[in-house]
């Protein structure tokens, strides 16, 4: 029998354990990992108040909260094809150097929509809105 290949696989927003599209991951047998942060070189959009889009930058980056899903490549490309438009797979680096792959955003998708970095993560921004998901 041939052993499948899991990949650890990044998530910073909806696919985060209680969050709206979490059933996404686990519907294809992914399992949750540990809590993670990413290396300071981030920043975070909220977009709509839907989800978040991260994006690595070059300069005035911060640490972003996320988690660490096992997952099977193709169970990863089928996460990928339920995740809003301008959302996509990239190696994203943690905070100990590690780089994995995870959920990036395109930069079109954050144009003109409110910056969350100074959050830290999805979670801590929908908490400061009074909801726990938005």
């Amino acid at each position: 029998m041939e052993k499948v290949e899991m990949l650890e696989f990044a998530v910073n927003g909806t696919l985060m354990r209680g969050l709206e599209l979490n059933p996404n991951l686990l519907k294809v047998g992914a399992t949750f990992v540990r809590e993670d942060m990413t290396a300071p070189i981030y920043r975070l959009w909220s977009i709509g108040d839907r989800h978040p889009a991260m994006l690595r930058v070059s300069e005035n980056g911060q640490a972003i909260a996320l988690e660490i899903w096992s997952i099977t490549a193709d169970a990863l490309g089928t996460v990928l094809m339920s995740e809003p438009a301008g959302l996509c797979i990239g190696k994203i680096v943690l905070a100990d150097g590690q780089e994995v792959l995870g959920v990036l955003g395109e930069p079109f998708l954050c144009e003109g929509q409110p910056e969350i970095t100074t959050y830290g993560g999805w979670r801590a921004y929908t908490a400061s809105q009074g909801v726990g998901s938005l």
